[in-house]
């Protein structure tokens, strides 16, 4: 879901593939997050949501650590996300657009 924590947090130290982040990923991960920013949703919950996107996919289930993060995630996954959002997101390939007929 967060791809080792890049979504979570698209830092320098944030892994990828629990791995270093390679430096164009860090960049895609920066872009989604400001796109996300303009529309006032956090990276977190467009995550989050993504899978729903797909008509096949009926739940999500995501990992936690902490009672903390279980909060979180649930409050990232009832985060309205509105459909300009989900537009500009495909329009700058980070969501397949076929994915946005719903």
């Amino acid at each position: 879901m967060f791809n080792t924590g890049l979504l979570a947090d698209p830092s320098p130290e944030a892994m990828y593939d629990y791995r270093p982040v390679p430096a164009q990923a860090l960049r895609r991960a920066r872009r989604c997050r400001a796109l996300c920013t303009e529309y006032g949703v956090p990276l977190t919950a467009a995550a989050i949501q993504f899978p729903y996107l797909h008509p096949a996919v009926a739940s999500v289930v995501v990992g936690c650590r902490s009672a903390a993060e279980v909060t979180a995630n649930a409050r990232a996954a009832r985060f309205p996300v509105p459909d300009a959002l989900w537009q500009r997101l495909a329009d700058e390939g980070f969501v397949p657009e076929r994915l946005l007929s719903r």
